[in-house]
């Protein structure tokens, strides 16, 4: 309520936007960060004009209506960013900005400028109490990202209380620290200052502009207004009864809209075709001077790859000799982006490490708008402004660190998720194996995590083979993100038909080794990454005894669980009831795979400081382990079937 001012101000006279056209590439983006304001938003797109009904609103977080309980993509018309954990759309907006100007320096021409847009964000007090959002902000100041402009909603109040229980900086110097412009508004219902602001923001091109707003919380409400009890909860009908009689407006019917306040709000969708009109006329101008670019414009926003993206991409035999995946996945990652221009990241000051600063494109900085992006040590930061940049559309974005600190990204990985927005995370020093750095820097348990996040595909490749390939499957993919877990540590390029690991790791799983002889194996040995060597070492030992055994190498569940069943069946069959999983990983999950009568040798704590080769022997991630496990099973093994898979 107390934002609906400044939101009035914002959408009627400023934001370029065209409610007939939600998609059109060159709108205004605006970021509702604190997301629990929603249905100030949806109350935005209905008046203006999007398809968003009066009866969605009146459903509000209800099942089957357009308007959940925080603002979701894809969900709802108009709708940029899915927002809710607070911050998040904070550093979805700063990646926003990024895009535009990127996009910008790609394309425009002195004579001819088809990307001209700001991004515009409402944030609260929470939104900058999270670290996400003070990451980005930082960022953004560093940039020099002009295009973007927040409105900071400084109500004093969160849902505990007075935000003075937790919260005593000054915003506004933090920001100026951080090189932002700083304005202030001493009243949220002074429209004339308002407009002043937003007008002065939008003006602005040099750095990012933080307005900050004084407002009540639920103000006019006569009893509840400047109260935690009004964020927190509804105002209940009796007082939204009391509201509408200080306001001078009816107390029926329940939701009314008078006629002329609606054609007032209307013009929004007149005002927006013109918009867009011109913008056409703009681009059709465009075309003719510059065809060629114009054509890969098209390209990028339609979200495909350019012909024969792939054709220059190496290909890796066992003469390579032996590479660390995340030294293929370097490799892989320069002749994509040589022929994929749009594509565009960094990491989170671990280039070296993760080889993921592009050779060519040059660096996205204060005065520069490259494609290497260098995040700074903020993984945090980085995996929301990623969001953004997939969120605005045109460009793909990648983003890299060691797999550890994805807990750093969980948060936004999970929103890309619920999004579907195909990013590509690379995370190296994927195990034990990356040695001497010890337990704290060592990955146990972040494949159980990131493997149980829905519409996440996690691939953790055996050897540079099966990396190139993955990325292949990443650049690929439109409907979600894919996380690529890699080596430090070199690892041999196996011995199996090359052609068939490239089909095989598509499929998500595959039979690497199977023994002669009939064609159901006694043992199935399943393993990922660098421990499908020892699968195959294990399956050796395993020959002398002799137990026929097939080795499969599973880079990715998810990939493997959308296969038909069928398939699943002849990698997996359902009467072979020995298999043994092999990972330096914790063992969560693989119960799924393995059935009631398997096993799983991996890790059952932390790691340790040694060389990777001694801790792979200490924590008996080895063959021998993985054939004494396979005698051990055998020889207690029952005639109850296999669970189901």
């Amino acid at each position: 309520m107390a934002l609906a001012p400044v939101a009035y101000v914002l959408w009627h006279r400023l934001l370029r936007h065209n409610p007939g056209n939600p998609e059109w590439v060159d709108r205004d983006r605006f970021v509702l960060s604190c997301g629990h304001a929603s249905m100030l938003l949806y109350s935005l797109l209905h008046l203006s004009g999007y398809d968003l009904s009066l009866e969605d609103i009146r459903n509000f977080r209800q099942w089957g209506s357009k308007t959940p309980g925080h603002p979701e993509r894809g969900h709802t018309p108009g709708v940029e960013t899915t927002t809710g954990p607070l911050g998040q759309g904070f550093g979805n907006a700063v990646g926003m900005a990024i895009a535009e100007r990127f996009l910008a320096g790609h394309f425009n021409r002195p004579d001819h400028s088809i990307v001209d847009h700001r991004v515009w964000v409402f944030a609260s007090d929470g939104d900058l109490m999270e670290g996400v959002a003070s990451e980005a902000a930082s960022l953004a100041g560093h940039l020099r990202l002009g295009k973007l402009a927040v409105v900071y909603d400084d109500n004093h109040i969160t849902i505990d209380g007075d935000t003075a229980l937790t919260f005593s900086e000054d915003v506004g110097r933090r920001f100026e620290a951080y090189g932002w412009r700083v304005l202030k508004v001493a009243d949220g219902n002074d429209l004339t200052a308002v407009a002043q602001a937003l007008a002065t923001a939008r003006d602005e091109t040099a750095r990012p502009t933080l307005i900050v707003l004084r407002t009540v919380i639920a103000d006019p409400a006569p009893t509840k207004r400047n109260s935690a009890d009004a964020h927190g909860a509804p105002l209940g009908a009796d007082e939204v009864r009391r509201t509408k009689e200080v306001m001078g407006w009816p107390t029926e019917p329940r939701f009314y809209l008078p006629d002329d306040a609606l054609a007032h709000w209307r013009s929004a969708v007149t005002r927006g075709g013109e918009l867009e009109a011109a913008w056409r006329k703009r681009f059709d101008a465009y075309a003719e001077a510059y065809p060629e670019l114009a054509t890969e414009f098209r390209q990028w926003f339609s979200g495909t790859l350019p012909p024969h993206w792939d054709r220059n991409v190496p290909a890796i035999t066992p003469d390579t000799g032996p590479l660390a995946t995340r030294q293929a996945s370097g490799v892989a990652l320069q002749s994509i982006a040589a022929a994929v221009p749009n594509l565009i990241g960094g990491s989170a000051d671990l280039g070296g490490s993760t080889g993921t600063t592009l050779k060519q494109g040059g660096t996205f900085g204060p005065v520069t708008s490259g494609r290497t992006l260098h995040w700074g040590v903020r993984e945090h930061g980085m995996a929301a402004c990623l969001n953004g940049i997939a969120a605005h559309g045109g460009l793909r974005a990648f983003g890299s660190t060691f797999l550890v600190f994805s807990d750093y990204m969980k948060p936004a990985i999970r929103l890309a998720a619920i999004m579907r927005l195909p990013i590509i995370y690379i995370g190296t020093h994927d195990s034990i194996g990356l040695g001497e750095d010890g337990p704290t820097h060592q990955p146990v348990e972040h494949l159980a995590m990131l493997r149980a996040i829905p519409n996440l595909v996690t691939i953790r490749p055996a050897d540079a083979v099966e990396t190139i390939e993955a990325w292949k499957v990443a650049i690929e993919r439109q409907d979600g993100p894919t996380f690529l877990v890699l080596t430090r540590q070199k690892l041999p390029i196996l011995a199996r038909n090359l052609a068939g690991a490239a089909e095989g790791l598509r499929h998500g799983a595959y039979v690497i080794v199977d023994p002669d002889g009939p064609n159901v194996p006694d043992v199935i040995l399943i393993a990922t990454g660098s421990e499908v060597a020892v699968a195959l070492e294990a399956a050796r030992l395993l020959a002398r005894d002799p137990i026929r055994t097939r080795v499969v190498s599973m880079p990715s569940w998810e990939l493997f669980a959308a296969q038909p069943e069928s398939y699943r069946n002849s990698i997996l069959p359902p009467t072979v009831r020995t298999r043994v999983a092999i990972e330096a990983a914790g063992p969560m999950g693989w119960s799924r795979w393995t059935t009631d009568e398997g096993a799983m040798v991996g890790m059952r704590g932390f790691g340790a400081s040694a060389p990777g080769e001694r801790l792979f022997q200490e924590f008996n991630l080895t063959p021998q382990q993985v054939a004494e496990t396979v005698r051990l099973l055998r020889s207690h093994s029952t005639a109850k079937p296999p669970r189901s898979r």
